[in-house]
């Protein structure tokens, strides 16, 4: 285009441009035009064994410079094996990116994925100061790559944030981390059926799937927890005991995301065993991830809602294709003296087909909720309501007005709506899943 302008400077000037950007934006600029895709293109290619995967990864680290990107490539790309490829993408604020494709997805080989991340593993962490990984992406790790992976990998001792996603094959994944491991994100790895992790200072667990056997080991304090797996149990011979190393290490979360079938069918007949006092005290934010198997009965969130006193956000969606537990019994809990929420702020209703739902749900909730939170219920458009007491105390809901109102709103009311889009801006960028290099 003539007036182009940005797409005529040097190399040198556009490499500048790009390191200045964060990578999620930086990503973006190969839609622009063919001269920003060609600079992405620009990779240092290299070939060899799998075994030589964990030094290539080692040189690449250790000969870029964060302080002058533009004299070095942020991309390699390196050929192993028979079909094996390794696309690396150094990406700012210490973060990397692998992705192991190969050139054979049809063929899926089972094998367990076992990853030490140890301070006394410095074989290959760079020597120089200049570049240390502290945010680590493995994509489509596979049978092939595993070992090398763990080779490559083992060393990162200033690693704090591990994501995993879209690995075909694995069925089993052991961490052992003693270093500085705070955050893990497990995502759409389809057959997987085990993971064990053991990290003491490990604050979240993020997982994305079929629900496979977990055993945390050593960490009691997880802040954030997320259990997606509206698809199910990953193996039919799951047992309910299973889950009870899990529920140990959530009870003190104040970030919890849940499926119905999994309270209904491992969290709630662990409970009838413990004692009547068990609560999720510290927990402030609940993902429900409700089913809508023969119209929408909500039992089981009320009985869950009963074990969270201090509750602030409250976030139900609905999935009409969620796996339901058909043969586990409505839960009643019996729960001690904390029945009531008294610190509820605000409640938003995703998936419902109709505002009936909606409203008979949101008479529930007053049935346990002492204050007044908002509430926004998308069936009709995006809609606020007010659960409010007329004057024969029978709770009602008051519709409140359109999003784009809100601006004439009191700030308690701003405020919530700012909570409810500060919360779905993070749930999008969790769950977005692109093969972009990211």
């Amino acid at each position: 285009m003539e007036g182009d302008m940005i797409s005529r400077m040097p190399d040198e000037i556009l490499f500048h441009i790009i390191s200045l950007l964060p990578f999620e934006s930086a990503i973006q600029t190969i839609f622009l035009s063919n001269r920003w895709r060609l600079l992405w293109n620009l990779a240092l290619v290299q070939h060899g064994t799998k075994e030589e995967v964990a030094s290539a990864v080692s040189g690449f680290l250790t000969n870029f410079n964060e302080q002058n990107p533009t004299k070095n490539t942020r991309k390699l790309r390196f050929h192993f094996g028979k079909d094996g490829i390794l696309s690396a993408i150094i990406a700012p604020n210490n973060k990397l990116h692998l992705d192991f494709s190969t050139e054979r997805q049809d063929l899926v080989t089972q094998f367990g994925f076992e990853l030490e991340l140890n301070c006394e593993n410095l074989v290959h962490q760079p020597t120089t100061p200049s570049f240390f990984v502290k945010t680590l992406n493995l994509i489509s790790v596979n049978h092939l790559s595993n070992e090398a992976v763990s080779s490559t990998v083992s060393s990162f001792q200033f690693l704090e944030n591990l994501k995993i996603t879209d690995c075909n094959g694995l069925t089993s994944l052991c961490i052992n981390s003693n270093t500085k491991l705070q955050h893990l994100t497990v995502f759409d790895c389809p057959q997987l059926t085990y993971i064990h992790i053991k990290s003491p200072k490990l604050k979240t667990f993020r997982y994305r799937g079929l629900l496979p056997s977990v055993w945390p080991e050593f960490h009691y304090n997880l802040a954030d927890a997320m259990f997606d797996s509206r698809q199910g149990p990953g193996f039919s011979s799951f047992k309910r005991c299973d889950f009870d190393p899990v529920l140990l290490t959530i009870k003190n979360a104040k970030l919890l995301t849940l499926c119905k079938w999994t309270f209904e069918a491992l969290i709630c007949p662990c409970l009838s065993s413990l004692r009547a006092e068990f609560q999720f005290y510290n927990l402030k934010e609940l993902w429900w991830i409700d089913d809508s198997n023969e119209g929408y009965n909500s039992d089981s969130l009320i009985s869950f809602l009963k074990l969270c006193p201090s509750l602030e956000r409250l976030f139900i969606t609905i999935d009409p294709e969620s796996y339901c537990a058909t043969s586990a019994a409505t839960c009643s809990i019996k729960v001690g003296m904390h029945t009531k929420l008294r610190y509820l702020k605000v409640v938003k209703f995703e998936g419902f087909t109709n505002q009936e739902e909606e409203i008979t749900l949101a008479e529930r909730l007053q049935e346990i909720v002492t204050v007044d939170p908002v509430i926004l219920a998308t069936s009709d458009g995006n809609r606020w309501w007010s659960l409010v007491n007329d004057a024969e105390n029978k709770s009602k809901l008051q519709k409140m007005g359109k999003l784009e109102t809100l601006a004439s709103r009191s700030s308690e009311t701003k405020c919530s709506y700012k909570l409810v889009e500060e919360v779905k801006h993070k749930k999008e960028l969790l769950l977005e899943h692109t093969h972009m290099g990211l």
